[in-house]
Parts: C-alpha cells; structure tokens; sequence
C-alpha cells in the first residue's frame, strides 16, 4: 500500500507543481503590501518589518522595506541596486555568484518558480481546504549554507504565493506573508529603475 500512496502524492505534487508553474507564467506583474517577521533564537525576539514588493516578468523585483526603517532592493535583469538612506549600491548579480543564487531565489519563492527546480530543491507538498504548503529541502552546498527548509504557502484557488517561510541552520527563521496582492497591472518602470 506504501509505494501506491507515494506514487499518488507525487503524481499530486507534480500536478499541483504545473499548475501553479503555469499560474507563475500567466502572471505578467504584481504587486502586494508585505509583513515580514525574522525570529532571532538567541535573544528569542521577533523582529517585524513592513513594506512593498513589484514584479515584472521575466526578471524585475522590487523589493521596499517602509517600516521601522527604510531600505530598497531592485533587481533589473542582471543589476541590483541596494539603497540605503542616501546610499547606493549598484550590483551586478553575474560578478557574484552569491548574489546571484539569492537573487534568483527571490525572484523564484514569488512566483513559485523554484518547486520545479529539481536540482536545488526536493519538494514535498500538503494540502489543506485553502491552500498548498511546498516544503523545499535545499540540495545545493551554497543554498544549505543558508537555510534548512523553505515553506512556501499557495492560495489553492488562485495559486499565488500567500506566505513564505525561511529557515535557518541556527533556528533563526523569516516568515513573509504577502497581503493585498495584485496582479497583471501596469508597473511605472521607474520602479524597477537601476541608477
């Protein structure tokens, strides 16, 4: 009965994976107000931050902190742009191959991109009545080095990314839940400008 049972989770998972792979490419933009919540272990705090994220495909973010303090993130193709008070940093993700896998796994945890990406990830998921929970196991060296699992979490109905968990090999975790999500409106391309 066991490998029946598993045979029919991953042909779900794999169903579930296309259509939420298929969601991902339909979507041409969005943009949603975000929480985010960094748990620290070691002082047992939590650390809450609020702000504003756009996308465009195929590789546009912008990623806005506007609460308790101000910070930028823009990624335009191959450049990032990091700003900080008056400081800029202007990155291009192809010098550093760090960057670049960050880069590359937030534009993907957005969309959901990453549940197809066999070679980094092993995915498992769950279902409840209202979403889908994707747990994401990193196979990467440079990707265990940063987290122990990925949780991503799925409207069901409209097969968006509602919650994103990220955790980390000393306890520490981030929870970002996305709220008053739209999608496919026109984005002023100054968003996402790089200067």
């Amino acid at each position: 009965m066991l490998p029946l049972s598993l045979m029919a989770q991953n042909k779900n998972t794999q169903k579930i994976v296309e259509q939420i792979g298929n969601a991902a490419q339909s979507m041409k933009s969005m943009q949603c107000d975000f929480t985010q919540t960094k748990h620290l272990k070691m002082l047992n705090d939590n650390m809450v931050s609020k702000g504003k994220m756009y996308y465009q495909q195929t590789n546009k973010l912008h990623w806005e902190y506007t609460s308790p303090y101000t910070y930028t993130f823009i990624l335009n193709d191959t450049k990032v742009l990091l700003k900080k008070g008056t400081r800029n940093d202007v990155i291009d993700v192809n010098q550093n191959k760090m960057f670049k896998e960050i880069a590359r796994m937030m534009m993907n945890s957005v969309v959901g991109k990453c549940l197809s990406d066999t070679k980094s990830f092993k995915t498992s998921i769950a279902e409840t009545s209202t979403e889908y929970v994707a747990t994401l196991l990193p196979q990467k060296k440079d990707l265990k080095q940063m987290w122990t699992k990925l949780i991503l979490h799925f409207d069901s109905k409209q097969l968006m990314v509602t919650k994103v968990e990220m955790h980390e090999k000393n306890g520490d975790y981030t929870i970002i839940e996305l709220q008053n999500t739209q999608t496919n409106k026109k984005i002023d391309a100054k968003v996402f400008a790089i200067q």
